[in-house]
């Protein structure tokens, strides 16, 4: 990396000629290139910014003030994933498909329904100061890496707007809006019906999205303070871990998405939060009724002919020669939101949260709270939709929050579905008070959690309860982890760090639990004559005997996988009863035949990829990382890990969401398990925490996978938050630069 040149040769450098510029070397001629108000401002930030690897290669970044801090930050997560920073910042605003060609039009469309760069800027330059600091430092700090790096090549952005900060402030705009279809938007505004004939890859391939959050307090722990899991379930490599302070009281440490300036989960010296995904229904669709009149268009709405919005979206592409081009498309809206696609013989628009300023303003300030009312303060801004949060302090204080974020609505239709667009009952009506969503302070049993069910066991007896609350207030309901978590709690005392790392690893499938006796009884009840008898005899004898217990050497864990993987892609298809799960389906409505049936074949698919159907889980599942892409590719042949959990569809708290690829026999995960830490927070916060693979994206570190064997085994090493704990631990100290 080429070395940074001190203030006054920096400065000298803008005013040199080119000769002069070559000898000087790559990164003085890149920084040659900048602005030279903007170079001095660089060099001034570079000063105020101390960079601390520790012996993880996670970055220790402390600021003079909070935006040096963010100036810092964003220039470590650029020296370990540059793409990854980068590939998100395409995404929110809609530009992949200038990097990846034509596939990603159309995800790039519904992007840019909602991300316009001209009301960005407009929005950046109305922030208040302080968040205009932050934005500037942020877009610095990639600016800089990238004037100091000449051999990193952007895909695309090849320079970082302040305002860009803004398409990326929360996550909910990307969480949220990918709840459209690209199949169903192309088919509308491609005109292209043959986009709703694709074909899916099966169900049990797609890993339930979500996390875990477990909140223990004081007088149920061994030293009387307060414990906080964090424990996002996310695609693999998608979140770096750092610390980031500054002279200003910034101390926060946690999981960053790559990109973003802020922590996303994680905790400072006072405060732990940990966010969920939410079953609150805060996406909405709207059946309009479309009238031609006068060559114009228009929607009913109550006894009005309103007209119907429209504007031009151009989305650049790479063609495949590599030069580029463009589609243009004429899309519409109403006053609930962009029209995304058709059904039902109407337009459907979307509605959804769209508050970048204010997102961004919650995601920063709630790093910097110190306690409940503070963090309370912060979210009374209401510009989280996405995210339910189990919240932890200093002064033993648990809680559990639903999003701030909740549209209030007339509880007679169900939202969960298209709504008559036509009908002026089924509007949004503002947004629900904070109190008036459930909520928990306190609660008397001295824990709460949250697995992504709903939050009507949250707290076991003492969870807000369902009849008090609108329809709206949940789409999930209860899941297996929940169930799992439930009963690991009731009746707990003395938890310590350790106990809690036992129970966000403890190894019961309560899903398997209630489906494999089911399978047994269906055996049994065969008559004697009946083949599958001796066929599946000594499958059944493993499956009876079985404890629902997940382990590295279980073979009877490589059974149940395989035969739940089959029968939930069979019953998926199916049309389900209203109301009822698929593991409701699986187990009361799918019938022992077609239990038995997928038993047989997860017993030929087992013999025909391993040579028996009998298999220990861990030479099957594996953690393997092979280089920095994206998209990971997976080789038998190569090293990869054992692993011993399982998906969390089965009701694991750890989760490993992992199928076969092609050309694999094995299964390899790409999502789950990411960021796992636990927190105490006594008069000093202690924690420990675990990454999956390892904290760089380079494959030549020696941190791109040297976290993977403990991770696997749920061995979470000791988190460096005090500047003692760091002692003997550090490998690097600098500026950013140097």
């Amino acid at each position: 990396m080429p070395a940074r040149l001190s203030k006054q040769s920096r400065y000298l450098q803008c005013l040199l000629p080119v000769a002069a510029l070559v000898a000087l070397g790559l990164a003085a001629q890149a920084h040659a290139t900048s602005d030279t108000s903007e170079t001095a401002r660089w060099q001034r930030e570079t000063q105020a910014v101390t960079i601390t690897r520790d012996d993880w290669g996670i970055a220790h970044v402390h600021g003079k003030t909070d935006a040096d801090a963010v100036f810092g930050m964003a220039y470590a997560q650029a020296e370990d994933d540059f793409n990854r920073v980068e590939t998100n910042y395409l995404n929110a605003m809609g530009r992949l498909a200038e990097a990846e060609g034509e596939p990603a039009i159309w995800q790039d469309l519904r992007m840019k329904l909602f991300i316009d760069p001209v009301q960005l800027k407009t929005m950046y330059a109305k922030s208040p100061g302080w968040l205009q600091a932050l934005m500037n430092s942020w877009a610095d700090g990639l600016n800089d890496y990238l004037a100091m790096h000449p051999d990193v090549h952007p895909r695309v952005i090849r320079h970082f707007e302040p305002w860009m900060a803004l398409s990326f402030s929360e996550g909910s705009i990307g969480g949220d809006i990918e709840r459209v279809p690209l199949n169903q938007l192309e088919a509308f505004y491609g005109q292209n019906p043959a986009a709703l004939a694709r074909v899916d890859p099966p169900s049990s391939w797609s890993e339930p999205t979500g996390s875990n959050g477990i909140a223990i307090a004081p007088r149920l722990t061994v030293d009387g303070h307060a414990l906080l899991l964090i424990n996002p379930h996310t695609s693999f490599f998608f979140r770096s871990e750092l610390q980031m302070s500054s002279d200003a009281g910034l101390d926060a440490y946690g999981a960053v998405t790559w990109g973003q300036f802020f922590i996303y989960q994680g905790f400072n010296p006072h405060i732990g939060w940990m966010h969920t995904s939410t079953g609150a229904d805060v996406v909405d669709e709207f059946a309009e009724t479309i009238v031609h009149k006068d060559g114009r268009l228009f929607y009913r709405h109550g006894t009005e002919l309103r007209p119907v919005t429209s504007k031009i979206i151009t989305v650049p592409y790479r063609a495949k020669d590599g030069s580029m081009a463009e589609r243009r498309f004429t899309v519409y809206a109403t006053h609930h939101g962009p029209v995304v696609r058709a059904a039902y013989g109407k337009w459907i628009a979307i509605a959804l949260m769209n508050k970048p300023m204010e997102a961004l303003e919650q995601s920063w300030l709630r790093t910097k709270a110190n306690d409940y009312a503070s963090y309370m303060k912060v979210a009374e801004l209401k510009a989280n939709s996405s995210n339910n949060t189990i919240f932890a302090d200093d002064k033993g204080e648990i809680a559990y929050l639903h999003p701030q974020f909740i549209p209030q609505r007339d509880d007679r239709f169900d939202y969960t579905k298209p709504v008559d667009g036509s009908n002026p009952a089924t509007d949004w009506k503002g947004l629900l008070p904070l109190d008036a969503a459930p909520h928990l302070l306190n609660p008397p049993n001295g824990w709460i959690f949250n697995t992504n069910d709903w939050p009507y066991s949250a707290a076991g007896p003492y969870s807000p309860k369902q009849a008090d609350y609108p329809r709206y207030m949940d789409s999930f309901g209860e899941n297996p982890r929940g169930i799992h978590a439930t009963s690991l709690l009731t009746g707990q005392r003395d938890f310590t760090i350790a106990s809690l790392i036992s129970n966000a690893f403890d190894s019961y499938l309560p899903a398997f639990a209630r489906q494999i006796p089911i399978l047994v009884a269906d055996y049994d009840a065969l008559p004697a004559s009946d083949p599958l008898k001796p066929k599946l005899a000594g499958q059944i004898a493993l499956l009876r005997h079985w404890d629902y217990r997940w382990g590295i050497t279980s073979i009877p864990t490589s059974l149940a996988v395989f035969w739940g993987d089959t029968l939930w892609d069979s019953v998926s298809k199916a049309d389900t009863a209203e109301g009822l799960s698929i593991y409701d389906y699986m187990a009361e409505k799918a019938g022992p035949v077609a239990r038995l049936q997928a038993l047989v074949e997860a017993s030929d698919r087992l013999k025909k990829d391993f040579g028996s159907w009998g298999i220990p889980w861990g030479e099957i599942n594996r953690f393997q990382r092979l280089n920095g892409d994206i998209e990971q590719p997976f080789n038998d042949s190569k090293p990869s890990i054992p692993v011993p959990f399982v998906s969390s569809r089965w009701g694991s708290l750890a989760s490993f969401g992992a199928h076969r690829w092609p050309g694999t026999k094995r299964y390899y995960g790409t999502s789950g398990n990411s960021f796992v830490a636990v927190v105490e927070f006594g008069p000093r916060v202690h924690a420990r925490a675990i990454t999956a693979g390892g904290e760089s994206g380079h494959p030549d570190s020696p941190h791109f996978n040297d976290e993977a064997e403990r991770y696997t085994t749920g061995n979470l090493r000791n988190v460096y938050f005090w500047p003692e704990e760091l002692l003997g631990h550090i490998e690097r100290v600098y500026h950013p630069g140097e």
